[in-house]
């Protein structure tokens, strides 16, 4: 009996789902001897044995489902060429982030060392027993078109080479829509297509599965036009072979409907644009440069719908809007082989995914008031989280409808909520807030700039487009540390507060703030003193234009902090008092934590204004606050002072603000427990609603929570996001982390776009705006 008891726990231990139910499998304990004893010797004997008396049971006790191999021998390197597997490993593992990060899929990388067909068959088909399914990546035609097809004859697991399929699919998808749009028939159109690589054969055979017709093809490699009187075409260029002996791409292009470009930079030039038939498209997929500009194409044809490989300009062909999620749907119903009916359904479902509302998230993401499908729109944009729950489901039902899933799935809704679950929006909110930076990134004044771990994060904030970083602190001690641990700053502006440099600026300043304070306790001795304090020198910085956010706070006390932009800044208007917010990245999504910083013993009605803060600053993310207000007491089951107050404070909110969705007063984990809520308290405006704002009804309580959160492990925190001021002043914690004040550069960033009164969204605007900058720099 113990022993049988003893296989079951080993097995469970092991067990990575049931067959035919997808489900997110937790981190398995290994804190206790026992634990080691079920993950090793002797309890992994167990599923050891149930996999030999049936092999299939690799699934159920193993991490196999869920695990890819990218694949590449460094042949055909990005745009690099030939530079050997070595070369080619960071892109394999920038490839295994991408399926981590888009579809929660494991990755391998492997490198091999051989470029023999046959032999690197015979290595990837040896490796089939630890995979789930194998992603081919970076390996030069012809030799890929052989590879794919005989692993696909040989393995009995799904193989897809991405740099052929992945192009292919997604411009299938935003090929259909620009038909739509320009109101053309698949089958009439005409297509110009240079190149006749991997990817351009794959997407024609492609476009020809979706209705295209073989023979409206014009095609060019490296050679010229594909004719039948060319002796060098191979068996998939053949049928593709339509010119009329040497034609040149200018030629070809005369009347054609729609070019297709997988080739080089700048080979399509404007006149060959508006040689085309009315209502032309363009896909100048060639990377970084496209074929043909995005600007060059617009103006010289106005009904001209483009596409770019590009992430600058509208409708971007990114691979990394299929395959995550073509291997996630495979994998799922453990296909044998992604085949064409896949593709299609991946197509399909991308094309439909464009013609519906777009999440506010991603309007946020991309800096766009409203995006909505149109010559600008044709195919979803990468950071859409509605993609992982749409396209995935299509691929798995085309998978089981064609014959080709070993593990059906039968409870879509359930799959559907379980692919939800396995990203949550911890990720996606950051990844949404650092593009929407990037799209007009502003001047951070970086008020400790001779901190080591500041430094860093400036860099970054400056590498990684985010921001322009002004730096505050002694010029000589600064550039010792950056040299000391090789930390980039060149270009960046310095200034000491402290220098003669910025006597003149020190004076500017003073004038300015003796007006502010100059009843307040302050005299104009004092008020040029103060404006040698880093802090009230970046802060009114801030206030006068020169700079548009800034962050402080490493090494100083939080009240030392936040003194100086009340000083200087002040509240924004209708605004009684400030308040600190924490954004907590869980796995379940962002929970904003209200005041966790600023307010001991906050007022009813204190309380309530905090609680619209809160609410408007969450918007500010283009999410919908659904707030709870906390307490120990669930809807006067207390009748204490504490307990009224909450409630109180609940009324004057919605008093203020009826249409915002909030609650209490109400205990936590009534909050969080949507059964309890609803078979207790069915009254309450929360129920079947997912909390995202907890409102704490003291500093105490709320500091607490938020410091158990960030310790236990439970959550990343983000903050403290300091509400009510009138411009952008961030607070970092004591000891942040160079990823904490990165995050809070990002934050900074975006609270300075919503006040700023100007966007700078385009390279062109930001390379006037970065001049600009630079001669206020250099005249300060």
């Amino acid at each position: 009996m113990q022993k049988e008891l003893r296989k079951r726990e080993a097995l469970e231990y092991h067990s990575k789902g049931r067959p035919g139910k997808i489900e997110v499998i937790p981190t398995k304990d290994a804190k206790t001897q026992r634990d080691l004893s079920l993950a090793y010797s002797p309890g992994v004997a167990e599923p050891c044995k149930e996999i030999h008396a049936n092999v299939e049971n690799v699934y159920k006790y193993t991490a196999k489902g869920n695990l890819v191999a990218v694949i590449s021998n460094g042949t055909a390197v990005l745009g690099l060429g030939d530079i050997g597997p070595e070369a080619s490993k960071p892109v394999m593992e920038g490839k295994g982030v991408l399926f981590k990060i888009f579809a929660d899929i494991d990755v391998f990388d492997i490198e091999i060392n051989e470029k023999d067909p046959e032999k690197f068959v015979q290595i990837v088909k040896a490796l089939e027993p630890t995979f789930g399914g194998i992603n081919l990546e970076d390996i030069k035609a012809p030799e890929c078109f052989y590879i794919e097809k005989k692993l696909k004859e040989q393995l009995n697991i799904p193989v897809m080479h991405d740099d052929q399929h992945g192009t292919a699919i997604i411009s299938s998808a935003a090929l259909l829509n620009a038909l739509e749009i320009q109101k053309k028939k698949i089958d009439k159109v005409r297509f110009v297509v240079n190149g006749a690589g991997a990817a351009a054969m794959a997407c024609v055979q492609l476009y020809v599965s979706l209705g295209a017709t073989a023979d409206n093809f014009i095609m060019f490699d490296r050679k010229g036009a594909l004719h039948k009187d060319r002796s060098d075409l191979d068996e998939f260029k053949q049928p593709f072979a339509n010119a009329k002996g040497e034609i040149s791409l200018a030629d070809s292009m005369k009347d054609a409907d729609v070019f297709i470009g997988l080739s080089a930079g700048n080979v399509l030039n404007a006149d060959m644009v508006k040689s085309m038939a009315k209502n032309p498209i363009v896909f100048a997929m060639a990377n970084p440069d496209p074929e043909i500009s995005w600007e060059d194409a617009t103006n010289a044809r106005k009904d001209v719908i483009m596409a770019t490989g590009r992430s600058d300009y509208p409708n971007q062909v990114n691979n990394v809007l299929g395959f995550p999620y073509i291997f996630r749907g495979a994998l799922d119903v453990r296909a044998r082989h992604i085949n064409e009916a896949m593709k299609l359904a991946a197509v399909k479902a991308l094309a439909e995914l464009a013609k519906t509302p777009v999440p506010d998230i991603v309007n946020l993401a991309y800096n766009e008031k409203t995006i909505s499908f149109g010559a600008n729109y044709i195919i979803p944009k990468p950071l859409d989280p509605r993609l992982l729950s749409t396209i995935t489901p299509a691929v798995a039902k085309a998978a089981i409808d064609s014959g080709v899933a070993q593990a059906p799935i039968t409870d879509w809704e359930a799959y559907s909520n379980s692919l939800n679950k396995r990203l949550g929006l911890d990720n996606q909110v950051m990844r949404v807030i650092g593009n929407k930076a990037r799209r007009d990134p502003k001047r951070i004044v970086f008020a400790e700039a001779d901190n080591i771990k500041v430094l860093k994060a400036a860099q970054i904030t400056f590498d990684d487009g985010i921001g322009y970083p002004i730096l505050l602190g002694d010029e000589r001690k600064i550039k010792d540390i950056a040299l000391l641990n090789n930390i980039d700053i060149e270009g960046l502006p310095i200034f000491d507060t402290r220098s003669d440099a910025t006597e003149e600026k020190r004076i500017q300043y003073a004038d300015l703030f003796l007006k502010k304070m100059g009843r307040k306790g302050f005299n104009a001795y004092e008020a040029k003193k103060t404006m040698r304090d880093r802090n009230y020198f970046g802060c009114m910085m801030v206030e006068c234009g020169d700079a548009d956010a800034m962050i402080s706070g490493l090494t100083k006390n939080y009240p030392d902090t936040i003194r100086p932009a009340l000083h200087t800044i002040g509240l924004e208007e209708g605004v009684k008092r400030i308040a600190g917010m924490y954004l907590m990245l869980t796995k379940k999504g962002p929970l904003f934590l209200a005041d966790t910083t600023v307010n001991f013993n906050p007022t009813a009605e204190e309380l309530a204004d905090i609680t619209l803060m809160v609410a408007k600053e969450i918007r500010n993310f283009n999410i919908t606050p659904r707030i709870a207000m906390l307490s120990y007491s669930n809807f006067g089951s207390s009748n204490s002072p504490e307990a009224r107050l909450v409630a109180e404070a609940r009324k004057i909110a919605k008093k203020k603000m009826p249409s915002l969705i909030v609650d209490g007063e109400m205990q936590a984990s009534v909050a969080f427990s949507k059964e309890l809520m609803k078979e207790n308290y069915p009254f309450s405006e929360l129920v079947d609603k997912d909390v995202n704002a907890l409102i704490f009804p003291n500093l105490a309580s709320g500091n607490i929570a938020y410091n158990l959160l960030k310790e236990l492990g439970t959550a990343d925190a983000v903050g403290p996001i300091l509400l009510g001021l009138n411009k952008p002043v961030h607070i970092l914690q004591l000891g942040s982390s160079v990823r904490s004040i990165l995050n809070m550069a990002l934050i900074a960033v975006v609270d300075a776009q919503i006040k700023s009164k100007t966007a700078t969204d385009d390279v062109i605007k930001r390379s006037s705006w970065w001049k600009r900058f630079k001669k206020v720099s250099k005249d300060m």
